[in-house]
């Protein structure tokens, strides 16, 4: 009988994935309750001129430690907008803030907040063209998130974790295989926005790749495989 081997690209994503071990495993960990999706419009981001980029490339650190101050709406927004921020409808999926093989944006990114001003602790999605924030599931996710991330603390004390999430098809149907390499670019091109927006903004910002990878994506609602979580960041007050 002959054996299905998955392409080259597709057993690396799968063969590279962290998986707690059994014993450590959360065996009384409450599965996460979904709710009726409810839109958030966001405020329009705050684009008034802050530090130069001079500066903000000077003071760019990896920042682990956070206030319990939460984040306003508006420094969500403006962070959200700096990471995928629609700057000019001139063809779907249009020009964003960061640039994308082939302009195909694979990378969706979905939010876990902890202590965001007007928005009730949870898991959300960005809805890019609507520039809206969709709920996916309502509660604090803080401890799930920190767990996921190999129980690295920071997940649990930031006001929000960002978690970005690759639809392999996007851009598989125009590169095949090679879609995994800019997969991983293109998330690049977002976590380094992240870093700079949040510095221009006297914020606090540190990536994480080191993580439990189908823990974070059933935490988000993804299956692992055609859609499956790729990095992550923690945003936070300093």
């Amino acid at each position: 009988m002959e054996i299905f081997e998955p392409p080259i690209g597709q057993r690396f994503q799968q063969e590279t994935k962290y998986i707690r071990p059994s014993y450590l495993s959360n065996s009384s960990a409450k599965p996460a309750k979904t709710v009726a999706s409810r839109i958030i419009s966001l405020p329009s981001p705050s684009l008034e001129a802050g530090m130069n980029i001079g500066e903000v490339f000077h003071k760019r650190r990896s920042i682990r430690d956070y206030t319990q101050v939460p984040l306003t709406l508006k420094e969500l927004s403006s962070l959200l907008w700096a990471t995928q921020g629609i700057t000019e409808k001139a063809f779907s999926p249009w020009y964003r803030t960061v640039p994308s093989a082939g302009a195909l944006h694979p990378i969706d990114t979905y939010l876990v907040v902890n202590r965001v001003e007007g928005l009730h602790p949870g898991i959300y999605f960005l809805d890019v063209a609507g520039f809206v924030l969709e709920t996916r599931k309502e509660g604090d996710f803080s401890l799930p998130i920190a767990r996921a991330a190999l129980e690295q603390e920071m997940a649990r004390a930031a006001a929000v974790v960002f978690v970005w999430v690759a639809v392999i098809e996007r851009s598989r149907q125009k590169y095949r295989q090679r879609a995994y390499r800019y997969i991983y670019l293109d998330c690049g091109h977002i976590g380094q926005n992240l870093y700079l927006a949040a510095t221009a903004m006297g914020l606090g910002c540190c990536g994480i790749a080191a993580f439990f990878d189908d823990e974070v994506n059933d935490l988000v609602g993804v299956d692992g495989q055609e859609e499956t979580a790729i990095y992550l960041a923690t945003v936070g007050k300093k």
